[in-house]
């Protein structure tokens, strides 16, 4: 498991390592440099070929920069004609004496960056510390190796392409657009968060010995955390072993949402789906799924409160309340009588959201935590805004730390949606980096919500429950992006996609001991 830090935990671990520990702080920026240094040369060597190819390093006054010389100084050692370019306002004493450490070796300063003459880049001239906008030298720069990127040169970014917020990955007006980033001792927020995964390119991590002086940091989900997260399914059971989802939703305008969380949670190894839907819209879904239980949760084409049957969810395992439902007081009222009444494990997705955002923002937070159940809320940023008191501006700036006052207040798991999601719960913050555009259509969060369902169903702790949903379905949109690209993929395809995920990942069949 690898873990994202923000800036400040970042420091902590720096200055842990070298004050307390002891490690000298240019002994791991040798570490730094030489770990710069290799993934260089291994760019070089995917352009197939290095006889006098040459490899541009561009340093800023920092420790960023430090590193950059360390890289340009080993990979002269090495054998490959490197140059830097430096700019600084001012320079720390470890960049200061690896400047010195590179020119003793002959190596030459330039004033600006080329045009034209070199096959890889390494971009050192900003750290994580970054943020707002670029002073004009720095802009000049930045400028100058995306010039080089378009004349065919490959660029590595030192632990986040110059440019980008390492906090929350926004960007200045201008940024590297970086082939690789490797991201020194740990990965870091923003290279993920924002615009920052648009501009990293493949992410990758060198070790050099930075010790975690804390034990709280968000993880980044993989193949090993939702193996391990997953419920597990044994060959002696039955249906009655992996429990009773009911999915709730849909109106005559929203149809599609309902289908798509049913057929989702039925990819998702529930023992029982069944279909909670206005009357009006019942036949709609007659022929579609015939595994599924079909049940009117009230007359006509709108969902209408009825508690009466309301109170036939509360035999479920597993509710998931939302998806195409409407805005109204109605379904803002469904969604407390569940709070208040259910004892297992709900999902409020989409319209139940933003009905409650609507008609029960006042007092919602103490409603979540008195709730009988366990809750899992799915919003994306613009219906996590209207849930609290933050604009979406709000809310991205925050990076990391977006929910985890919410989720304190609440005590509800939050799975807040966007392009990298956040998970927050008990067992503090995972990240999920899995997925594609392909997902950034109608229906996407609908599937969620569904394979959700099916999870809990199975005994799955809502949080755990969470991490293995958007991972399995960005590992779908993944899946599918080979076969289709990322503009084709549809809603439905996520679902058809799931099945190979688990197959790919080694889902199918956990072991149990």
């Amino acid at each position: 498991m690898e873990y994202l830090l923000t800036n400040a935990q970042m420091r902590r671990a720096d200055e842990y390592t070298i004050k307390t520990l002891g490690v000298e702080s240019l002994t791991l920026m040798e570490r730094a440099g030489n770990a710069l240094a290799t993934q260089a040369e291994e760019l070089l060597d995917l352009r197939g070929k290095r006889i006098r190819e040459r490899v541009l390093c561009v340093c800023g006054g920092g420790n960023n920069g430090g590193d950059g010389f360390v890289c340009a100084r080993v990979l002269r050692t090495r054998g490959v004609d490197t140059d830097v370019v430096f700019f600084a306002e001012k320079t720390s004493a470890e960049c200061a004496e690896n400047l010195k450490r590179y020119q003793e070796t002959g190596g030459r300063i330039l004033e600006k960056v080329p045009t034209l003459g070199y096959a890889v880049v390494v971009d050192c001239l900003l750290g994580t510390g970054f943020h707002g906008e670029l002073s004009t030298a720095y802009r000049a720069a930045v400028d100058g190796v995306n010039a080089l990127k378009s004349a065919g040169a490959k660029v590595l970014a030192a632990d986040i392409p110059s440019g980008i917020n390492g906090e929350n990955g926004a960007r200045a007006s201008a940024c590297v657009c970086a082939d690789r980033t490797l991201c020194i001792g740990e990965k870091k927020a923003g290279v993920y968060l924002g615009e920052g995964i648009d501009f990293a390119g493949e992410i990758v991590r060198a070790d050099i010995g930075i010790s975690l002086p804390e034990t709280k940091y968000a993880k980044l989900i993989d193949d090993e955390t939702a193996r391990a997260f997953l419920p597990k399914r044994k060959r002696y059971s039955n249906k009655g072993s992996y429990g009773k989802a009911a999915i709730v939703g849909g109106n005559i305008a929203y149809t599609g949402a309902a289908a798509l969380s049913t057929a989702a949670c039925l990819r998702s190894g529930a023992g029982y789906t069944t279909l909670f839907v206005p009357q009006g819209i019942l036949p709609y879904y007659v022929l579609k799924y015939p595994e599924v239980l079909l049940r009117p949760i009230s007359k006509g084409n709108e969902i209408v409160f009825e508690k009466g049957a309301f109170e036939g969810l509360l035999a479920f395992d597993s509710v998931a309340f939302g998806m195409g439902a409407g805005v109204s007081q109605a379904v803002a009222d469904g969604a407390v009588f569940l709070l208040e009444n259910y004892t297992g494990k709900l999902v409020l997705d989409a319209d139940a959201l933003n009905s409650l955002a609507a008609y029960k923002k006042d007092g919602l937070c103490s409603i979540l935590r008195q709730a009988k159940c366990d809750v899992v809320l799915t919003p994306h940023i613009k219906e996590f805004a209207r849930l609290t008191d933050m604009s979406v501006a709000e809310i991205v700036e925050r990076g990391l730390s977006a929910g985890e006052e919410f989720f304190v207040q609440t005590g509800a798991t939050l799975l807040l949606k966007n392009a990298v999601s956040i998970i927050y719960g008990k067992d503090g913050i995972f990240v999920n980096a899995a997925g594609n555009s392909g997902q950034a259509k109608g229906g996407s969060g609908d599937v969620l919500a569904g394979v959700l369902a099916g999870l809990l169903a199975q005994g799955c702790d809502t949080q755990k429950a969470a991490v293995c949903a958007a991972y399995i379905v960005g590992k779908a949109a993944e899946k599918a992006a080979l076969d289709m690209g990322e503009y084709a993929i549809t809603a439905s395809e996520l679902i058809a996609y799931m099945g190979g995920v688990h197959l790919l990942s080694g889902f199918n069949n956990p072991k149990t001991v």
